[in-house]
């Protein structure tokens, strides 16, 4: 059957009315684009009374399902979160922890964390997220300019590791690990000696201007800094993306939920698990993303929304052709992708206004392959996922207009740490497939004269924590955020990265290159992991180039290739004609100064244990270069 897709007739209350960002124009090219907020500042209280208020209002909603560590879940009502919430915060205060204190969390992305998250904002806290891959030194760094008073882990291993550093941490009161059963002993410890009234006055004195949350930048190069975010930077970021993504927070009544998967160390996840609870969409949380562990979440809880990472969407799309070639139905998979990009495309321009929508021909062959390839995708992640929010790179155009294609909206988006999430945003009644969407309503975008991205709002940082100044420093220049990133803004105020200002490469002939597109591009081949571009002082651009192992083995199969070790592989023929092939498609994209000119692949992949990405799966490029200096070296054989 065919799949709808979101008209202002599918949504149960009403949108907001679909705002044109103003855009103001220099020159004859768009500089700056706003769109006035949707949700109305929250002048009183903080993100410690979502537990409560929700309590209050829809005692037996379901807002959250707990996963069980036998894979079970069980749902968990407005009222029995409160509670939990109520008797975690009574332990943190029993412990001697006093309003202001930073608390960190070092876990992946499990229940225990969120519950801790809000039962620490109800004992007036200050939450510190630590990712639970970070290298000791790592997390010695952020206890120590924190000046955490308190450290969670998941695991012993985790508190363990930390052990010798100790002494270094001097503010490190308490360690507490969620597997030895710590925060229920905590519970135990503040019903026998906290009143209830007592998290009542702590929640009382909170208010929107107060810090909420410090969240290290994971940091491409330099130590990474603390992110002094507000409890109302999170109410102006979440209250006008719940209102703008009504078909993710509104739409559907009491059927709507969100698997989390990726990291609550980092804002996007954080942001949206806030979301969740402020609009009581039903929120779960997935552990592992080793597709073992996460395909069985996903048929377990069956979300209507994912959050996901371009790499993840990439890998989707690959792993699902992959198994149609081996099946011997490549050719018919092909056609179904390529139908249901005419489709994305044809619906994105009648929201658009510029056709008529996917014509009958079209329809009755998007019918067709629906239940041979997309409804096979929709189930394998759960069967009833209708969105998903995309961020952290460029997922591009023929991918998105493949999954809208496909019965899957994807709502891309910009943003960073500092701005609590998202700066823009995919208007859902108004998509533009390839760029990450208009303004967030409450939002400012300018493009600076060298074309940095510069953005202003209620959602922006109020500055880096800074304990040699006393706290917190200002980040912003004269109202606005530069955010490092490169940028265009088209008439309609739509925004499409270009790349990083300290990632411009500058040949030897003084060619400016942004590496992003070709890198966002080339990684969505079958057989690629991860690719960084090369050349800056040098006569051309290169590029290093990393095999994706699930791709790679396919190929294997599929061409008759025994295994052999990684160095063999690396000279097979073959192989490098296809990526040759790829590399050619890419520098259609391009002029010719801008194309890449050499490669190599590299025997082994990047990877945040060896340094080379961070947790948010970006490249640590100076570290790529230091280690593997040779390789770089070898591409300019003449200098």
């Amino acid at each position: 059957m065919s799949i709808a897709h979101p008209t202002s007739a599918d949504y149960d209350t009403a949108p907001p009315a679909l705002v044109q960002p103003e855009t103001l124009r220099l020159d004859g090219v768009v500089r700056e684009a706003s769109v006035p907020a949707f949700a109305q500042p929250v002048r009183h209280g903080s993100l410690a009374d979502l537990p409560f208020d929700n309590a209050s209002a829809a005692p037996g909603a379901v807002v959250l399902s707990r996963r069980w560590p036998d894979g079970r879940w069980s749902d968990v009502t407005a009222e029995e979160f409160a509670a939990q919430v109520l008797a975690l915060a009574k332990g943190l205060i029993a412990e001697g922890l006093t309003p202001g204190d930073r608390i960190a969390i070092m876990a992946r992305t499990t229940y225990e964390w969120t519950l801790l998250d809000f039962a620490a904002w109800a004992a007036g806290l200050v939450t510190v997220p630590v990712y639970p891959t970070s290298s000791v030194f790592q997390t010695r760094w952020i206890l120590q300019d924190s000046g955490a008073v308190a450290l969670v882990t998941e695991t012993v291993a985790q508190a363990s590791a930390l052990g010798p550093e100790r002494d270094r941490i001097p503010d490190l009161r308490h360690v507490w690990v969620m597997d030895k059963g710590h925060l229920d002993r905590l519970g135990e410890v503040g019903a026998a000696h906290v009143t209830d009234g007592e998290v009542s006055v702590r929640r009382g004195v909170l208010g929107p201007d107060t810090l909420a949350t410090l969240i290290y930048t994971s940091g491409t190069t330099g130590r990474p800094k603390g992110c002094a975010l507000t409890h109302g930077n999170f109410f102006a970021e979440v209250d006008n993306a719940i209102e703008l993504l009504h078909p993710v927070f509104r739409a559907g009544g009491d059927d709507l939920s969100v698997l989390l998967f990726l990291p609550l160390s980092h804002v996007f996840g954080r942001m949206v698990a806030i979301a969740c609870l402020r609009a009581r969409v039903r929120l779960g949380h997935a552990p592992s993303l080793r597709s073992e562990d996460l395909l069985p979440d996903l048929a377990a809880f069956r979300p209507t929304c994912l959050l996901a990472i371009p790499y993840m969407l990439e890998k989707i799309f690959n792993t699902a052709r992959a198994r149609a070639e081996a099946g011997g139905r490549l050719s018919a998979f092909d056609r179904a992708a390529a139908v249901a990009r005419r489709y994305g495309e044809a619906v994105e321009a009648h929201k658009a206004g510029t056709g008529a929508g996917p014509g009958a021909t079209l329809r009755a062959a998007r019918t067709f392959y629906d239940p041979l390839v997309y409804r096979r995708l929709r189930n394998a992640m759960g069967g009833r996922v209708r969105h998903a929010i995309c961020g952290g790179s460029p997922l591009g155009r023929p991918l998105a207009a493949f999954y809208l294609g496909a019965g899957i909206e994807i709502y891309e988006g910009y943003g960073l740490t500092e701005t609590t999430g998202a700066s823009t945003v995919t208007p859902p009644l108004k998509p533009r497939l390839g760029t990450v969407g208009w303004p967030l309503p409450g939002t400012r975008v300018r493009i600076a004269a060298d074309g940095e991205i510069l953005l202003a709002g209620d959602h922006v940082l109020r500055g880096y924590w800074d304990p040699a100044a006393g706290g917190v420093v200002p980040a912003d220049r004269d109202g606005w955020l530069p955010t490092g990133d490169l940028g265009q803004l088209d008439d309609e105020g739509y925004l499409t990265i270009t790349g990083r200002k300290k990632e411009m490469i500058i040949t030897a002939g003084g060619k400016s290159v942004a590496p992003a597109p070709l890198e966002n591009w080339l990684r969505s081949h079958p057989l690629i992991s991860q690719v960084m571009l090369v050349g800056d002082g040098r006569p051309y651009v290169s590029a290093l180039i990393t095999l994706d192992a699930d791709g790679i083995t396919h190929w294997r199969r599929m061409n008759g290739k025994h295994p052999v070790p990684a160095e063999l592989l690396l000279d097979d023929d073959d192989l490098k004609a296809v990526l040759q092939r790829a590399l050619d498609e890419a520098n259609k994209l391009v002029s010719r100064p801008e194309s890449i000119r050499r490669f190599a692949v590299l025997p082994v992949d990047f990877t945040e244990e060896a340094g080379h990405l961070t947790p948010s799966m970006k490249l640590r490029r100076d570290r790529i270069l230091r280690d593997f200096t040779d390789v770089v070296d070898g591409l300019y054989p003449a200098q």
